[in-house]
């Protein structure tokens, strides 16, 4: 029994020694720590207009939520873009639930409506105005590819990390080794950038997308400001 306890301490303590030895190997190997950035700006081609559609009078006639909504449909397939791309939005969902229970009449809706350039955008807020449906804006950008652009300011940022860490040692006769350590200190890369641009309705500034000057419309232009992916790496390398 004294010779079991023996060997166990005496493998435990050769365990922790080697251990030991290895931890103070790698703290005493020389080392070099670098920071590797990059950025990368990318044109939307995924721009989500938030629509209000509220019962209206014209006359003496009432233009119910669902006519206006049926002709905003029309225009939309007038102007070739799929009527999936119009959707309720997620209160309004609820928001109408709660109504057909207590079997009220709907006095708007909310809907979002995804596009894919800035073309498209002017002329939906053309047919809005057509349509006199007047509460609309723009409540965020995307890019369809963002994720894998995402991916490519990462890796763009650790090979910077690595080419400055080289340069660096190749100017004292020494080269990079082994990557100890790696450490995203942070990415500045939303799936979303959030616009909010009022184009039209009570909520208006200065942002609007054309005028009416002297009874003639005129279409302005739009540009979308890019969307900007950052990363930063931190990298610890071997130094050979």
């Amino acid at each position: 029994m004294k010779l079991i306890s023996t060997l166990l301490l005496a493998v435990t303590f050769l365990t922790h020694f080697l251990y030991g030895q290895e931890q103070k190997n790698f703290e005493e190997k020389p080392y070099i720590e670098v920071i590797g950035y990059a950025e990368k700006k990318i044109i939307p081609d995924e721009i989500y207009v938030s629509i209000t559609i509220r019962e209206r009078e014209s006359g003496r006639d009432k233009i119910s939520v669902e006519q206006q909504e049926k002709e905003l449909k029309q225009a939309l397939t007038d102007l070739k873009i799929p009527l999936e791309n119009l959707t309720v939005s997620d209160a309004q969902a609820d928001y109408i639930r709660v109504k057909w229970t207590v079997k009220d009449v709907i006095s708007q809706s909310e809907y979002e409506l995804k596009l894919a350039s800035a073309q498209q955008v002017a002329s939906v807020f053309e047919k809005l105005d057509d349509l006199k449906i007047d509460n609309a804006y723009i409540s965020k950008v995307s890019n369809s590819k963002i994720k894998e652009f995402k991916k490519e300011v990462e890796i763009e940022a650790i090979q910077n990390a690595k080419s400055k860490a080289d340069y660096l040692l190749t100017a004292i006769g020494q080269k990079t080794g082994t990557a100890l350590i790696i450490n995203d200190r942070g990415s500045n890369s939303p799936d979303f950038a959030s616009e909010s641009i009022q184009l039209r309705g009570s909520r208006s500034s200065n942002n609007y997308l054309y005028e009416e000057p002297k009874q003639e419309k005129y279409l302005g232009t739009i540009q979308f400001r890019k969307i900007k992916l950052e990363s930063t790496i931190y990298v610890k390398f071997e130094v050979k």
